[in-house]
């Protein structure tokens, strides 16, 4: 199993079957999901599928969202990580998307902005793009924290899924100049 990342609490591995079950701990979630524009997942057969589909996307584009494990407890925390988008929103295409998902009890100690700089890190180390960008519902104000500590910088709202979205981007030289 390939590591891609590690900071001082976290792993971020590639997603395998094995974390099925935490992804369905994950996914049937309401709160979790209030900002993702998708409804609960709440089959373990589902969140195989999606598991499947990232892994896809590990073959196919050389790159997907990857399994937190906290260091600790060797536990499954949630996902974060890259995935590179080959459909057009808000006038971008073929460009990597900054994402991150926990499980509630592990909300508010830091693991998501931890996980996201070490996939920024990552992302600027490993491909040649010259931005990364990341998405989120307007209101989502944990997200919005995330995001800003992480050196991203808000851009815009667009319209993009038939939702109204926050559009964010960081690019490598700004990621090189500034503390992270």
């Amino acid at each position: 199993m390939k590591i891609f990342a590690e900071t001082p609490r976290l792993i971020l591995r590639e997603m395998t079957l094995a974390d099925a079950k935490g992804m369905l701990a994950l996914n049937s979630d309401p709160d979790v999901m209030r900002y993702i524009g998708t409804p609960v997942v709440t089959t373990i057969e589902d969140n195989i599928k999606g598991i499947e589909f990232v892994r896809q996307q590990y073959d196919e584009l050389g790159i997907g969202r990857l399994s937190v494990i906290l260091k600790e407890t060797n536990e499954f925390i949630g996902w974060s990580g890259l995935k590179r988008v080959t459909e057009t929103l808000n006038g971008q295409s073929n460009y990597l998307d900054l994402g991150y998902r926990f499980i509630q009890k592990y909300w508010g100690k830091g693991y998501a902005t931890e996980a996201a700089r070490a996939s920024l890190a990552y992302g600027f180390s490993t491909f040649d793009d010259a931005k990364i960008y990341a998405i989120i519902m307007p209101d989502n104000s944990s997200s919005r924290n995330v995001l800003e500590k992480s050196g991203l910088r808000y851009v815009n709202n667009f319209i993009g899924y038939d939702e109204d979205l926050a559009w964010y981007e960081i690019s490598r030289e700004e990621w090189i100049t500034t503390e992270h």
